[in-house]
């Protein structure tokens, strides 16, 4: 199967403004969920497109420059962790690709969503399973939000090193398990997810 194909089924049937939608950081401990949204112009196709965590990271940030060049639209939003403690992972990575639907430019026609649920629509969507490694359009969004994200937990990490932000980018490595022992909770941590602590993270304490 062509990782064209839903599109160029879609773009047959007259639809011009198909956006794909996928989130990263679900998983981590630390840090935003965040979704990216991209929409292509009929015809466009970007080789090596694929699951962003597939991808070595050169090749990924290469992707993504790429991709950002020759959309037809692009955007990525953040869920809090505000948001993400008070509706559960699970809705706020939901409403925040959301977010990506209802930004003013985007416009989109039909949604194709990566995953196997989302939220009621007026927009008619398809839910992918594993749809990053089916669609173009989901495999694009997926690389530009993994790309973000993971520069964004680099540059926390610089402000908090013990967790290993720099590598594991919030994900529940043993690293981040014995940090969190060790130094406590950041305001960056999910408190609705299993620390392993209830320490309160002080700057500068025991380094």
């Amino acid at each position: 199967m062509s990782r064209t194909e839903i599109e160029e089924m879609l773009w047959k049937e007259g639809f011009k403004r198909v956006i794909g939608l996928d989130e990263v950081g679900r998983g981590c401990l630390a840090g935003p969920v965040v979704a990216a949204g991209v929409i292509f112009e009929p015809g466009v196709v970007i080789e090596g497109v694929r699951d962003s965590k597939k991808i070595p990271e050169a090749e990924r940030v290469e992707l993504a420059e790429v991709i950002r060049e020759k959309a037809l639209f692009w955007t990525i939003k953040e869920g809090s962790i505000q948001e993400i403690d008070e509706l559960n992972i699970l809705w706020a990575s939901l409403a925040t690709m959301q977010k990506c639907v209802d930004e003013p430019a985007a416009e989109p026609d039909y949604l194709l969503v990566d995953g196997n649920r989302y939220l009621a629509s007026l927009i008619p969507y398809t839910c992918v399973i594993k749809g990053d490694d089916k669609s173009m359009s989901i495999g694009a969004a997926s690389i530009l939000a993994k790309v973000y994200r993971d520069n964004l937990m680099k540059e926390l990490g610089e402000e908090y090193p013990e967790f290993g932000w720099d590598t594991n980018v919030g994900y529940p490595t043993s690293h981040h398990k014995a940090a969190l022992l060790e130094h406590g909770y950041t305001s960056h941590h999910r408190m609705s997810f299993k620390l392993g602590t209830k320490k309160r993270y002080k700057k500068g304490a025991g380094t």
